[in-house]
């Protein structure tokens, strides 16, 4: 049976669990400011010396994202505990694919997933032979523009950095890779994932063996259904994404919706 942790708390459940997934955008921050309670949350876990990952779906190297959440202000002590999905990708991309030409499909401020090999890059995508993407082109968010892009190029493989389908930046919502990503396998594209809900970025990010795990998150799609997928409990945050499904109708429906399973929710990540 789901339990609300509203009233109790993450402290409630904190002893259960060997080893904390928490998302970083929805939970830890919403994309322009940090979110105290979820702050102290760390700083308790951290205290208890229980093990914890920030596990965020961004299509950059860790070190990127790390400078964003310093410039935020976390605490530097949180630094060692973030893993991006860009950092998984990159892994992949620098052992297999280092010497291939490639065609970017994302903004300039992604270029640093690919900094260490960026000579392969074309600017014709007839020229690549596999597909980068980590998300839209600045200013163009029309999904049909990038079907009409890649309609001729379905041969290709196709390496997405960020699984999400959306994020929210505040009270805007934006497209992410992982909708481009969604239309390339539409037009029968094929796409290696990196990131959430997809297995190896929990391997790769910590040592998951013979551990009881907790995966925090606000995202069905992602979040929730990793945790499904490899059988670790969840605690879905339902002020995140899901926010205006959830106030329209029961949790329990939107949960069913996404054919997702969750042991716990709480509004906001709380201690």
């Amino acid at each position: 049976m789901t339990k609300n942790l509203d009233a109790t708390g993450l402290k409630s459940i904190v002893n259960s669990y060997d080893l904390f997934f928490i998302d970083i955008w929805g939970v830890v921050h919403n994309g322009i400011n940090l979110n105290k309670a979820s702050i102290e949350v760390l700083e308790n876990l951290s205290n208890l010396n229980k093990e914890f990952v920030l596990l965020t779906n961004a299509p950059r190297p860790n070190i990127t994202v790390i400078n964003f959440l310093e410039k935020m202000g976390l605490n530097k002590n949180f630094f060692d505990n973030v893993f991006t999905s860009g950092e998984a990708a990159l892994k992949y991309l620098i052992k297999d694919l280092k010497n291939k030409k490639f065609f970017h499909i994302g903004p300039p401020r992604d270029f640093d997933l690919f900094k260490s090999f960026q000579e392969n890059k074309v600017s014709n995508i007839n020229e690549s032979d596999y597909l980068l993407c980590s998300g839209l082109f600045d200013d163009l968010d029309d999904l049909n523009y990038y079907k009409n892009l890649l309609i001729d190029h379905i041969s290709k493989k196709m390496i997405c950095t960020n699984p999400d389908l959306v994020v929210d930046r505040g009270e805007k919502r934006e497209y992410c890779a992982g909708s481009i990503a969604k239309i390339f396998e539409e037009i029968n594209g094929e796409v290696t994932y990196f990131g959430k809900p997809y297995p190896p970025v929990y391997n790769l990010s910590s040592d998951t063996k013979n551990k009881k795990i907790l995966c925090i998150g606000d995202n069905l799609n992602t979040d929730i259904r990793g945790a499904n997928i490899q059988n670790y409990d969840s605690l879905l945050i339902t002020s995140g994404i899901h926010r205006k499904e959830i106030s329209k109708v029961e949790l329990n429906n939107v949960i069913e919706k996404y054919n997702a399973k969750i042991d716990y929710f709480q509004t906001n990540l709380k201690w």
